[in-house]
């Protein structure tokens, strides 16, 4: 039951997990590396877009990636030429490979080269609705795959809520850059998303806590799914309720719920 007693149980497992002793043995470790926006932006995403399996293995891919472009990729999308492109040729984490990862680079170049921050392709037909990440989530896939040499087979590793997927990776992409808290873990460097708009990042240790919980009765882990767990954080936070992915998440992973 959704109520007093869980609500205080969740605040304190939040408090207890939202701290910046979290960040090392995280992917978000990889985006804490840089100061400037864009950098951050790019190491964030390209973290979270690597973010399946251990997150050791995660953390060390992503930092590999991330070398390959000095670590300044801000500065590579902008500047980088044809044969800045052929360490890349190598790169491979589980099934994402060379194809996905000079696709990402070309879009990011492209973006880059014609906006200030990739928050522009995130915000595409905003509003304050609180319901708007699902047009947000659509509208963003849609912009990425706009390019002429889009391949199709890179398009399964950006999910999408027109193929009913959770958006696990992107959700959590997002809450690093829009939370903002005095915690230390989160980053808030974007400001139009506003907290209370986030859809909650929904893997299988978060579904599985939820679903103890009660805040999840959806028998797969789908869009849906996400939503619905949403929907029931904002009854203990209306303004905040991803804040409690670090309770859901350390219960899980860290304390085996």
């Amino acid at each position: 039951m959704i109520g007093e007693q869980l609500r205080d149980f969740l605040d304190a497992k939040e408090r207890e997990f939202n701290q910046s002793d979290f960040i090392p043995l995280d992917p978000i470790s990889v985006p804490h590396r840089y100061s400037k926006k864009q950098d951050i932006e790019i190491a964030g995403f390209f973290a979270a877009t690597l973010a399946w399996g251990q997150r050791k293995t995660i953390i060390q891919k992503s930092l590999e990636l991330l070398e390959r472009m000095d670590h300044s990729p801000h500065e590579f999308m902008l500047h980088h030429q044809e044969r800045d492109l052929l360490p890349f040729l190598s790169f491979k984490h589980r099934t994402f490979n060379d194809i996905d990862t000079l696709y990402f680079i070309a879009f990011l170049s492209h973006l880059y080269r014609n906006q200030q921050s990739l928050e522009d392709a995130f915000t595409i037909a905003w509003s304050e609705d609180v319901d708007v990440m699902e047009r947000l989530l659509t509208n963003f896939h849609n912009y990425f795959f706009s390019l002429d040499s889009a391949p199709s087979r890179t398009k399964k590793h950006v999910a999408t809520p027109i193929r009913k997927s959770a958006c696990k990776r992107i959700n959590m992409f997002l809450r690093w850059m829009v939370r903002e808290d005095t915690r230390g873990v989160d980053f808030g460097i974007w400001k139009r998303i506003r907290p209370y708009q986030l859809v909650c990042p929904c893997d299988l240790h978060v579904d599985r806590v939820a679903r103890k919980l009660g805040l999840i009765t959806r028998k797969q882990t789908d869009w849906l799914t996400a939503k619905e767990l949403t929907a029931n954080l904002r009854l203990l936070d209306p303004k905040d309720p991803v804040r409690y992915d670090f309770a859901l998440f350390g219960l899980g992973i860290i304390e085996k719920f």
